[in-house]
């Protein structure tokens, strides 16, 4: 079972001067799924190399049983610094995609026309693409046949009430919940924070941090899980 994670390359959040990037624990509660699965894993970002890590998540209140087993894991802090360049991976390769969210995603993955041919070439392939919390915006300008790839399929993403909670839904480019229900998107969500991921044919959504975990065994379970080794 092969995998692609790939994360953002952008970290600057807005004008407001402060930074952003990927959310940790949308990163780590999938990878060590994934890994303990059984599964190859390839890590990949637009620019290749470290990704910038949101430093909100790296917040005491933010962390996790999996952030706490990364930040002592020494293979997975090196196999995150050495990120392959986005514009060199094939869905070719692998069985599935998974995007890990943070504000980050909203700048560069949204608008990256790699990413963008990436999932439009996994989707035609057949195999799951699967993005939780602001990563589903990453979907915006995916096509397929000329139409929205989240047209008329059931999904969430990070919910406008969240986005508000955080005060960022003057500052982001766009927001997920309004963005998915504007491509034709069945969007739902559950109350704010809490785990909710949602399954539509090979796509797998999930709304907020707390769904990464939720959103991982959706996929394995999709792929085989445990059944599937390296």
């Amino acid at each position: 079972m092969k995998l692609l994670i790939v994360l953002t390359s952008h970290d600057k959040l807005g004008e407001t001067g402060k930074k952003t990037g990927f959310w940790l624990e949308e990163f780590t509660a999938p990878y060590y799924e994934f890994l303990d699965a059984g599964a190859e894993l390839t890590l990949a970002s637009p620019k290749g190399g470290q990704p910038p890590l949101d430093p909100k998540s790296s917040e005491p209140d933010a962390q996790t049983e999996t952030t706490a087993r990364f930040h002592k894991d020494d293979e997975a802090r090196q196999a995150l610094a050495h990120t392959v360049k986005l514009s060199e991976v094939s869905a070719d390769d692998f069985d599935a995609v998974f995007y890990p969210g943070g504000h980050g995603p909203l700048w560069d993955l949204a608008e990256d026309a790699h990413s963008v041919a990436l999932i439009e070439a996994f989707w035609k392939a057949d195999k799951p693409v699967s993005a939780v919390c602001h990563a589903p915006g990453v979907l915006r300008n995916v096509l397929i046949d000329g139409t929205p790839l989240v047209k008329d399929k059931r999904v969430t993403g990070f919910s406008n009430s969240e986005e508000d909670a955080v005060g960022l839904t003057d500052i982001v480019p766009f927001l997920v919940e309004d963005e998915l229900k504007k491509n034709g998107g069945d969007y739902s969500k559950a109350a704010d924070w809490r785990p909710y991921a949602v399954t539509d044919g090979k796509l797998i959504t999930g709304q907020n941090p707390a769904s990464s975990k939720t959103v991982a065994q959706a996929l394995l379970k999709m792929l085989g899980g445990a059944e599937i080794s390296k």
